[in-house]
């Protein structure tokens, strides 16, 4: 394990690296990578960075401070199991009766610090899924809570408006396999609607804003007004503030009270949950506050709340909106007398070509292609027809990019005729 550094982050010190020694005689610092379900229970893999794990004694999960007595420790040989009652750093071993997620960090209980998990990306595609009857619903809920722990990339919530059970993940196929898995481990059969790609908003210009918030009932009412300006934020500030919008607050004086810049904040992040084009989240948007008002009575936090959601849904109708799609890195290896039909068919579907070679004995091709993933539905079945099953593909995210205007327009025209039936289905 010392041949490599390896560094983990102090959670007290505003997540700064520590290296980590490596040493059998430091504190226990392991990590939870891999989750497997077996006929004993929760099996959890993991690697340890530094100290000893040892049979009987107490370890402490970091992220949710559970405390968890190590009973069983096993060494995996393929599908042989060898029973161990201690394991050193560098070692990887798998442990019984262990409840956590994978990429959780455990420690001895004396540190506060937790191993860089791996980057996790957002969801690209989700689909409804529901069980096929109603006594499966056990089945259906257990299977999900276990997919969600056991594979970060995996993401379930539920529509707010719909009610309905939305799975999200990384692609057609990867949803695919869940669903597979919960008719064989669990017995459970699943409807599933038709996929969606998650898209995205974002705006291209600055947009001032002015906006007051006055509704007076029987009592006291509602005032608030929020002044200031929202304006595109670059990719490369993204990630240097490793999250997609920003909210600055310029406030001076007391026009606006402090008590209410935190029920400012809220309301800017209720108008980037949902867009104003097709209800999508809304990432690369600075908003800056800089004055306002309120009133000695009628303000409140709903108030100032609801007056800045408003205030920047109607400043980015102004500020020159787009949708945003996932676009995917798509590798595809077939033998080459296939070229011409393979590269044709990812052109209809929009892709750009980035490379395309022939391997060394020059029976193959090997094609990387940038394509919406809207467009790649059914790709597995057509490459397979097309190369008589010997073509072969991987895709993964690259990045979201702006759909083209038509696309744009057939979008929003959706996406409002869903609103006007949640409405009538409401009344």
């Amino acid at each position: 394990p010392i041949e490599k550094e390896n560094y983990a982050l102090d959670r007290k010190n505003n997540e700064e690296p520590v290296l980590v020694s490596g040493k059998d005689e430091d504190s226990l610092l392991a990590l939870a990578f891999k989750l497997e379900e077996t006929p004993f229970g929760q099996l959890t893999y993991m690697r340890i960075y530094q100290g000893m794990l040892k049979k009987g004694n107490q370890i402490v999960n970091v992220n949710d401070g559970k405390k968890i007595k190590l009973s069983r420790i096993v060494r995996l040989h393929s599908d042989d199991m060898e029973e161990i009652s201690e394991a050193g750093a560098g070692e990887v071993v798998a442990i019984f009766g262990v409840d956590c997620r994978s990429m959780d960090t455990f420690s001895d209980g004396g540190m506060n610090i937790a191993m860089s998990s791996m980057f996790v990306p957002e969801p690209v595609m989700s689909l409804s899924v529901k069980p096929a009857e109603t006594k499966m619903q056990n089945s259906f809920a257990k299977a999900l809570t276990k997919f969600t722990k056991e594979d970060p990339t995996l993401r379930v919530n539920i529509d707010d408006e719909t009610k309905e059970t939305i799975l999200s993940g990384m692609g057609e196929l990867h949803l695919e396999v869940y669903i597979e898995r919960m008719k064989r481990e669990y017995a459970c059969e699943v409807v599933s609607g038709k996929p969606n790609v998650s898209y995205k908003e974002t705006i291209n210009q600055r947009v001032d804003f002015n906006w007051l918030h006055k509704k007076q009932t029987g009592g006291s009412g509602q005032y608030a007004k929020v002044m200031g300006f929202i304006e595109p934020l670059p990719e490369l500030e993204q990630a240097e503030l490793g999250q997609p919008n920003e909210f600055i607050n310029e406030c001076t004086g007391t026009n606006i009270p402090p008590e209410y810049y935190t029920s400012c904040e809220k309301g800017t992040n209720d108008a980037f949950n949902v867009g104003s084009l097709v209800g999508s989240d809304v990432e690369g948007v600075r908003v800056v506050l800089k004055d306002g008002a309120s009133h000695a009575v009628d303000s409140s936090d709903l108030a100032f709340r609801l007056c800045m959601a408003s205030a920047i849904r109607d400043a980015m109708k102004k500020a020159s909106p787009t949708v945003l799609e996932p676009v995917m890195n798509v590798e595809v290896e077939a033998p080459a007398e296939f070229q011409g039909g393979i590269l044709a068919g990812l052109n209809r579907r929009m892709g750009v070509i980035q490379s395309n070679e022939m391997n060394e004995d020059g029976s193959g091709i090997r094609a990387l292609v940038d394509v919406p993933l809207a467009n790649m539905f059914g790709y597995s079945t057509e490459l397979r027809s097309s190369t008589q099953g010997k073509g072969e593909f991987t895709m993964e995210y690259l990045k979201h990019t702006p759909v083209p205007r038509n696309v744009q327009d057939e979008l929003m025209k959706k996406y409002k005729l869903e609103k006007e039936e949640a409405a009538k289905g409401s009344k």
